[in-house]
């Protein structure tokens, strides 16, 4: 497993300044792109930005920032995680992920999805109850556009293309394209369907029973003659100096935003011992280096993954200093101390 990569992923989340106070969302699309600088630094392979819509969040057009992280980095791999391609154009998300690329010399990455909110729908004028049909016939011509060759295509939700070319071109031929996948069987058939990498959101509960995805994905991309690439993990967290710092820093920004989109999906509000469960047995990284790694390392193994992304500001309470630290402990610390498990067989 020596070849596995680590990525972090962000979605801007507003995090405070040393005084405590919530900064602005200015300042939150700023202090991503320094902690992408710092990961870049300290040698992280990927930074993946996630789209939202919602208050809570800074980052609703991924590939902007991406584009003002190429500039200042020099070989971290850029993300979206993930594109919500349903309420978006195929075309100008190919469009903009190429400029990305041509400005980070070849360096950009995109994750497709459906989006775990929908409030990108009624913004962008797109009616919920084509909610299937509309990803289903996006990541069709999406697809066909990564050939980088003349398109006709057809559809119901868009305008149909005939023998149209999309510029500009990028310098490889082709965009490395991931599809965030949360837990439909159907969505991991259709990832291997188009020969695109699986990243497996899990954000709850053990890694291990997303095990049959992970083999799923496999048996699919073999009976449909694509390429089964090794397969993804995204899961929330955060590391500090110790166990305890780490928690008390990660929770209760977390408990707000998850009772807050809890109350919108009938979730009971979260309780302390939930998330210390999380944090012990589910899908939370939240501890020391050394806590973080050894459960990072039990999870690649239980799922032979090939990839592994922390989603290291999931909350606002944390202050700016503090995501720094987490990016740069992520780097320096928790990275090579996998490697090191996994390496010589260790849990």
């Amino acid at each position: 497993m020596s070849g596995i990569e680590f990525g972090i992923d962000s979605f801007g989340d507003l995090p405070r300044d040393d005084q405590g106070d919530v900064t602005t969302f200015a300042r939150a699309i700023r202090a991503t792109v320094d902690e992408a600088v710092l990961a870049d630094e300290v040698g992280i392979d990927v930074v993946a930005l996630g789209e939202h819509h919602r208050p809570e969040f800074a980052i609703s057009s991924p590939e902007t920032v991406l584009a003002g992280i190429a500039t200042r980095t020099e070989r971290i791999r850029l993300s979206s995680g993930v594109t919500v391609l349903s309420s978006d154009d195929p075309v100008r998300v190919f469009q903009r992920f190429a400029t990305v690329d041509a400005l980070s010399n070849g360096r950009a990455e995109i994750i497709l999805g459906r989006g775990s909110f929908t409030e990108s729908f009624p913004l962008f004028g797109y009616d919920l109850a084509d909610y299937d049909v509309l990803f289903e016939e996006k990541i069709d011509l999406f697809h066909k556009l990564l050939d980088e060759k003349p398109v006709t295509w057809n559809g119901t939700q868009r305008a149909p293309l005939i023998d149209q070319d999309v510029f500009p071109k990028t310098e490889s031929g082709r965009l490395p394209t991931w599809v965030g996948v949360g837990g439909s069987p159907q969505s991991v058939v259709r990832t291997a369907k188009y020969g695109f990498r699986l990243m497996l959101a899990v954000i709850g509960g053990p890694a291990e029973r997303f095990a049959p995805y992970v083999d799923l994905y496999r048996r699919a991309a073999d009976q449909l003659g694509t390429t089964a690439y090794p397969v993804g993990l995204h899961s929330p967290g955060l590391v500090a100096d110790t166990d305890e710092e780490a928690k008390a820093l990660f929770y209760p920004g977390y408990k707000v935003v998850r009772d807050r989109i809890g109350k919108l999906r009938g979730w009971q509000p979260l309780r302390r011992e939930e998330f210390d469960a999380e944090v012990d047995h589910g899908s939370l990284y939240i501890g020391s280096p050394e806590t973080v790694a050894r459960k990072i390392a039990a999870a690649v193994r239980a799922l032979d993954v090939g990839r592994f992304d922390l989603i290291y500001s999931a909350g606002g309470a944390m202050s700016a200093s503090a995501r720094l630290r987490a990016v740069e402990l992520y780097g320096d610390k928790v990275i090579p101390m996998v490697k090191d498990l996994l390496s010589d067989g260790s849990r």
